[in-house]
């Protein structure tokens, strides 16, 4: 299914100065409150100048949180720690083996377009996904990212990426999540972002047969986000505010 997010000038938010994003990575899981928190106040340093555009790339322990349109019944099974957050959308899950990257970018100086801004992290998504053989797609009404599942019958779709984001000032937080190799049963407590439909499950780039890592994924990310985003620094082993 297309729509209309596609023909979008991805390309836009590349900014014109020329100036490069921080690319960072955290070697351990990190807690959501101290990735939380990390993410304020690098995103007050930016929107003041004071700090450089930041692409952070963890892991969580096991988790949900829930955005703005979060709904307390779909929590099915409350096994894992529950955050509330401010970013956009419903309930999801975090753990090991999913890939999470928190994107701060100045909109300001590349695209104040929020709809803009979301289409280009779908891009992004798609793009990295394309270097493993896998095509992702955009499904008007479901936000993420998914996969055709014809093996499990005719219209089944799977999930492999979420998005939700924030903005404070046009600096924005919060980001994506693709399913490397998670635990997928994780995904069963929940109502996956409010989407109940049995036709519409979540998926991880191993169960779809690919046996990549979470560096493999790294490497497509970098190559996918500087595509769509423009030029980065390099990476740093753990991130700081």
């Amino acid at each position: 299914m297309v729509n209309d997010r596609q023909s979008l000038d991805l390309t836009s938010f590349a900014r014109a100065t020329g100036a490069a994003v921080e690319w960072r990575i955290s070697d351990t899981p990190v807690s959501y409150p101290e990735a939380l928190a990390a993410m304020e106040q690098r995103v007050a340093a930016i929107a003041k100048g004071d700090a450089a555009e930041l692409v952070w790339l963890l892991e969580h322990p096991p988790l949900y949180t829930s955005g703005t349109s979060g709904k307390t019944a779909d929590l099915l099974d409350p096994r894992f720690p529950m955050f509330e957050t401010g970013r956009g959308g419903q309930l999801t899950y975090h753990g090991p083996g999913q890939r999470v990257a928190y994107v701060m970018l100045d909109l300001k100086r590349r695209r104040p377009d929020v709809r803009a801004y979301v289409a280009s992290l779908e891009e992004w998504i798609i793009r990295t996904l394309a270097a493993f053989n896998v095509r992702g797609e955009r499904r008007e009404g479901r936000v993420g990212v998914w996969v055709k599942r014809p093996d499990k019958g005719a219209g089944f779709e799977d999930k492999i990426a979420a998005i939700g984001v924030r903005l404070r000032r046009w600096v924005s937080f919060h980001g994506i999540a693709i399913n490397v190799e998670p635990d997928l049963s994780h995904f069963s407590a929940i109502v996956p972002c409010g989407v109940a439909d049995a036709r519409y499950g979540v998926t991880s780039l191993v169960d779809l047969g690919h046996p990549v890592g979470l560096a493999d994924v790294d490497i497509a990310l970098r190559q996918a986000f500087e595509d769509v985003f423009g030029a980065s620094k390099s990476r740093l082993p753990e991130a700081v505010p």
